[in-house]
């Protein structure tokens, strides 16, 4: 709930103020996977996750949460998934790897350590933040969240924009 800051341009002389009601310890976390196949559209499949607090006190995603996302992802695409993750401590989960395991369809690598440079979701963020975050007071979550919503939803139908996440890292996708 914190504002996000960017830059501006005002009138000369007067100095924009944003006036932020107070702090919110609340948190929202999005999950999110790009997904790139030689030949089609790339696409942005994502999950927002609110803390209610009413989850084992846990305030940001678990490995259910992931599992839950990948088995959506499944359906949608529609065939076997290559996941490239980060070294998130939520991603090397125990149970997570024994579910991964047990289906065929999905095949995890990770990426080194210290690596935003070569994840693309990591693009998705920036954009978020740079563009539908910046420069908002959210007065709720739920303006939060639309925003959110929105900036994703933007990004999801601009496949070049994902695209365009997908080369700053320096990876390639060669045809099977």
């Amino acid at each position: 709930m914190t504002p996000p800051q960017a830059k501006t341009w005002p009138p000369r002389g007067r100095t924009p103020v944003v006036r932020v009601r107070g702090r919110s310890r609340r948190r929202i976390s999005i999950a999110a996977l790009t997904c790139y196949r030689p030949g089609h559209r790339s696409r942005l499949i994502y999950r927002p996750r609110r803390d209610d607090g009413n989850r084992d006190g846990r305030k940001s995603f678990s490995w259910r949460d992931y599992r839950d996302l990948l088995t959506a992802a499944h359906q949608q695409l529609g065939g076997p998934i290559v996941l490239i993750w980060d070294n998130l401590n939520v991603h090397k989960a125990t149970d997570l790897r024994k579910r991964a395991a047990a289906r065929d369809w999905p095949t995890i690598y990770h990426l080194p350590p210290y690596a935003p440079d070569l994840n693309p979701v990591e693009g998705i963020w920036s954009l978020l933040r740079r563009g539908w975050l910046s420069n908002v007071a959210f007065s709720t979550p739920e303006h939060l969240i639309q925003r959110i919503r929105h900036g994703l939803r933007h990004i999801q139908y601009r496949s070049h924009l994902i695209d365009g996440r997908l080369a700053e890292t320096g990876l390639i996708i060669r045809p099977a």
